[in-house]
Order: C-alpha cells, then sequence, then structure tokens
C-alpha cells in the first residue's frame, strides 16, 4: 500500500428485512468525511422480504448491491462482499443497525497504516439509545442451592417503565448474569439474576417524555437486602421469596451507553464485547491493543485477510468476529480499537439478545470456535461442559420435576439438545481446520488475554 495516496475502502454492509435502519446506515455512509471516489459501499440483501434492493436500486446509484437471494448467515452474506475482486486496500463493515459518524473512517486508517502486524482497528461503538439507569446492589448475594455455583443476588421477573410494560427499552449490565428462560407457573415475564451489583438501563425515545419511575418485580429463595439507587434517590429493601414490586424515581440527565470498544477473550474462551453496557464517562477514551474485533464495526486490512482469509460460514451468526480474530492471532496479527471513530448501533436488532436464535448460535458456536483455535485442554473441558449441561438439564426436566408433581420444563431441554446436536455435528469440521492451521504463535500463550469479566 501506497503511503502517499488515499487508501481504497471497500465498506460492506449486511441486510436482512432491515427496512428503514438499512437506508439510515447507507446514509450516514455516504456522508462520511472521505472522497467519494475511494469509498465503495456493498450492500449484500441477504435474502430479504422488504423493499430495501429496489429502494438502493432507485435512489443510491452508487452503492453496488449484491442479492443471494437467500440467507447466507452474518458470515457468508459479510464473506460474499468481501471477496469481490477489486483494488481495494481495506473493507470496513459496518452493520446495517447502526450508522457512523462524519469521521469515523479517517481513525482507522490512521490507526491502522503504521504496522504491518495490525490487522483490523475496532470503532467505538456506542448504543443509538441514550439511558438513564439503576444500581443494584445485594451485598449478600450467594449460592443458593448446591446444583447452581453461582453467587446470586435478587432475581428480576418483570420491569414497568410509568406503570406500562416495554421490555425492549430495559437492558442489564454484565453484572447481572444471562437471561433465562421465564417461569410461566410464577407468571415471569423475564428472568435476569443479579450478582451482588449491576446496573439497569433504561433507554431514552427523543421523541417522547423522559420516564420518570421504574417498577422492578424482584425475589429471592433467601432474604436479601437491596439497595437500589438513581440520580434521583436511593432505597434499601428487604426481599424474599415473595415476588414483590419495589418503585424507584430515576434521574433526568441521559448518558451514553458502551456497546463495543474491541473484544475481550473471558476466562472459559467467552468472547465479548469490552465495556459492554458501560456508562460512557470517558473511561475508554484511549486508544488500545485489544484481543479481537468486532464485526459490527471495523476497518480490516487487505493483506490481513488474504492471509487469514474470511469467516468461517459453518458458524452462520455470532462469533464468526471472535474466530478470525483469533486465527489472525494464531498467525501473530494484533489489533486495535481507536476511541475517535464513533458508530452508534441497535444491539442485537436483527435476532434479539436473549432471544432462542441469539441463545443457540452463541453457545453453539463458542464451542466450534474453541475446538477450532484454543488449547486442546481448553477445547475439551468446553465440550465436555457442555455435556454435563445437556445431562443434568435432562435428569431434572424428565426424572426430578415428575417426582416433585412439576410438568417437564420442555423449552429448556429442547434448547439444550439443539445446541448439543448441531456442536457434535460441525466438530470434524472444526478438527480439521484445527488440524490444516498452521499457527506462529503458541495457542496457550493467546490465553493470557483472559479477563475475568
Amino acid at each position: 500500500m501506497n503511503a502517499d495516496h488515499t487508501p481504497l475502502v471497500r465498506v460492506v454492509v449486511l441486510t436482512f428485512d432491515g427496512g428503514q435502519m438499512t437506508i439510515d446506515c447507507i446514509d450516514s455512509l455516504l456522508a462520511t468525511d472521505w472522497p467519494a471516489e475511494r469509498m465503495e459501499i456493498v450492500l449484500v440483501d441477504n435474502g430479504s422480504l422488504d423493499d430495501v434492493a429496489d429502494r438502493v436500486r432507485a435512489g443510491y446509484p452508487q452503492v453496488r448491491l449484491l442479492e443471494p437471494l437467500a440467507n447466507l448467515g452474518f458470515a457468508g452474506g459479510c464473506n460474499l462482499g468481501m471477496r469481490l475482486a477489486g483494488d481495494h486496500d481495506f473493507v470496513a463493515l459496518v452493520n446495517n443497525d447502526a450508522t457512523v459518524e462524519p469521521g469515523w473512517l479517517r481513525p482507522l486508517v490512521a490507526a491502522a497504516r503504521p504496522a504491518a502486524d495490525i490487522g483490523a482497528v475496532s470503532a467505538k461503538m456506542l448504543f443509538a439509545h441514550r439511558y438513564l439507569g439503576i444500581e443494584v446492589a445485594v451485598p449478600g448475594a450467594a449460592t443458593i442451592n448446591r446444583n447452581d455455583p453461582r453467587d446470586l443476588g435478587v432475581r428480576v421477573s418483570a420491569v414497568r417503565i410509568d406503570d406500562v410494560r416495554a421490555d425492549r427499552r430495559v437492558s442489564f449490565d454484565e453484572d447481572f448474569y444471562g437471561p433465562e428462560l421465564p417461569n410461566s407457573e410464577y407468571d415471569e415475564e423475564i428472568a435476569r439474576w443479579s450478582r451482588d451489583r449491576g446496573s439497569i438501563r433504561i433507554a431514552v425515545d427523543t421523541e417522547q417524555p423522559l420516564p420518570r419511575v421504574v417498577s422492578l418485580r424482584l425475589s429471592s429463595p433467601e432474604p436479601r437486602t437491596v439497595t437500589l439507587t438513581t440520580d434521583a434517590e436511593q432505597h434499601t429493601l428487604q426481599v424474599g421469596a415473595e415476588r414483590t414490586w419495589f418503585h424507584i424515581r430515576l434521574g433526568d440527565e441521559p448518558f451514553d451507553v458502551i456497546n463495543n470498544v474491541g473484544s475481550n477473550l473471558y476466562r472459559g474462551g467467552f468472547g465479548g464485547d469490552r465495556g459492554f453496557l458501560e456508562r460512557d464517562q470517558g473511561q475508554y477514551q484511549s486508544p488500545a491493543e485489544v484481543f479481537a474485533w468486532c464485526g459490527g464495526a471495523v476497518l480490516l486490512k487487505r493483506e490481513y485477510l488474504e492471509q487469514v482469509g474470511l469467516f468461517d460460514e459453518h458458524l452462520f451468526l455470532y462469533y464468526e468476529d471472535t474466530d478470525l480474530s483469533w486465527r489472525g492471532r494464531l498467525q501473530g496479527w494484533r489489533y486495535l480499537y481507536e476511541p475517535t471513530s464513533i458508530v452508534r448501533h441497535l444491539h442485537a436488532a436483527s435476532s434479539g439478545v436473549g432471544s432462542p436464535t441469539f441463545r443457540f448460535y452463541t453457545e453453539r458456536n463458542r464451542l466450534l470456535v474453541l475446538a477450532k483455535n484454543a488449547p486442546a485442554k481448553v477445547a475439551l473441558r468446553a465440550g465436555v461442559g457442555e455435556v454435563r449441561r445437556f445431562v443434568r438439564c435432562m435428569l431434572s426436566a424428565y426424572i426430578g420435576r415428575p417426582l416433585r408433581l412439576q410438568m417437564p420444563e420442555r423449552n429448556e431441554s429442547a434448547h439444550r439438545r439443539r445446541v448439543l446436536r448441531s456442536y457434535l455435528q460441525l466438530l470434524p469440521a472444526m478438527v480439521r481446520a484445527r488440524r490444516a492451521a498452521k499457527p506462529s504463535v503458541d495457542r496457550t500463550a493467546l490465553m493470557s488475554w483472559q479477563v475475568t469479566k
């Protein structure tokens, strides 16, 4: 790449029934502070049934449109756009449910160019909405039964915003455990356990008045003292086994929340968003090297893709960026996070965090990525752990619950069967890819990137 010329950047956007979100994304890309003749926008319509392809053909002649007439998944759709012939220097991936600020591209290119071993640079991804928040503190969090090793605080089973259910406006930070299937016997609408602390975020609608009061339905099999804090007030509550509503007034100064500032490798081999759901208080204002990049907003060097390859299409959706990052790390490539490149993202707008689709692909693909890239002991431990989860779930659903005169919990058992079956079906392909790889970096050495949270 000639250091004196303006690089040619191909921007690949994937849409699947993205509607107006996709058009908004394209409009923001066209407003980028970059010479128009040095930026190529490629839109891959992944078998959509909406009218976006027609709208782009009619109104955006500068956008190159690819229509595979099938849903190739995020991996296959992005690969279609990335592998097109051309003389581009970089490929940028931007989610169709994201919008970029005009100055997003220049700092990414500037960060990528100086060092030959920089394969990718991640943007600072903020959630599209701004938020008001509730801090939850449960100092007595502890294990509740011998079959669950987690330290549990309180269980949130329903939320109301000014007396209205609006679950899509509610998010939980990483100090809450992941979503569980709500228990229909107890009329649960959501199911989230806290640890000893955590934050709940309420999205602000700029076209509506600020939300004023949030009501949380909380419970715990063991008595817990819980403190709820907002910018407006603080309450200390006693929570027990009975599911009880508690109310708290919100502050009146919305703030930004981080979606991704580069990606981490978490203990146990989980890939995840660095800074996810943290209130943006300037804590990530410095550039940094990161373990992996996020495919929602990233600049990829052409030489990196030529050596390491494209996404693994077996993965279809989720973890494909972690896999490609890991494969590059094994070949000696590094990745940076650039805080002055700002992108706003509607997180998981296509599949929904906690949805059956999200749970299946993230849980299965984590196992597959470990089988392909991690040290053998880590990969084996993860696979055996999944078998144990499956066995425990089957015993509980079809033996334990009937013995307690309860109906079997069929949703979770069906989910565990699907994850394990698909993992075992694709495991041979991951093992073949692992054997074919010729890493220049020791697999065990990369585990030093693991962080606990």
